[in-house]
């Protein structure tokens, strides 16, 4: 398994001074590098220096991700945000998914707002031992066999609630998400969808060739949405 997988975590205390320039260039030019899950979707990546909202986390800046609102649009914002999350801890710096906070400033992009990501120095530590991880076992995530799901298992979600389920077989990792309350789907279903993206990341990179796609005989699972199968 990739190493930055086994000992990212999100950092919520950050060093408050802004970093250097030339930091934030190469940062702005890795977000332009990036590898989408769906290239015909637009979207668009911002770094910023404020946000507002509840449960914010006080960071000197902060990546504004945007899409066009469309089929896919939040599993491929997921998928791109988590390439920054992974990068941002294998260079030194701490980063934290922030479902509810939205730029400070109206104007940051034509495309409407998604989520944000903090990022700076962090001040805590940085990385974790892989026995540091609160997730849910394989066994309650996943079913069928493929060292790919461990990847899978230790991404980052939403008050790390795991809503999401996959079913290996054949050499694919089929890929659900939990359907949210009725009452709360405006939010949470959103949510779930940007944490499939980021999971299905987390199997590309443990893929030696990265295929994805729906396929019409996918199985039905009860009580979720299926988005797509990992091929590779």
């Amino acid at each position: 398994m990739h190493e930055i997988i086994s000992k990212r975590k999100s950092i919520r205390k950050y060093d408050l001074t802004p970093l250097d320039e030339a930091v934030l260039v190469r940062i702005e030019e890795k977000t332009k590098q990036l590898r989408p899950l769906y290239p015909h979707l637009a979207y668009d990546i911002k770094i910023v220096n404020s946000t507002r909202g509840i449960f914010n986390t006080k960071a000197p800046h902060y990546l504004i991700l945007s899409s066009e609102v469309a089929d896919g649009c939040y599993e491929n914002i997921g998928f791109l945000g988590q390439q920054m999350d992974l990068y941002f801890s294998e260079n030194g710096l701490g980063a934290c998914w922030l479902g509810s906070a939205k730029p400070a400033e109206a104007e940051v992009s034509s495309l409407p707002h998604v989520i944000a990501i903090a990022f700076g120095n962090p001040a805590e530590p940085l990385h974790r031992d892989i026995s540091q991880f609160k997730r849910k076992p394989l066994e309650e995530i996943s079913e069928g066999s493929d060292e790919r799901l461990e990847a899978a298992r230790l991404a980052p979600s939403a008050l790390n609630a795991q809503n999401w389920f996959f079913v290996a077989a054949e050499g694919k990792i089929h890929c659900y998400r939990k359907l949210a309350n009725p009452l709360l789907g405006f939010i949470y279903n959103r949510l779930h969808a940007i944490d499939m993206g980021i999971a299905i990341y987390h199997l590309a990179l443990e893929s030696e060739e990265f295929h994805f796609g729906k396929e019409s005989d996918a199985p039905v699972r009860a009580g979720y949405v299926y988005t797509g199968t990992v091929g590779g």
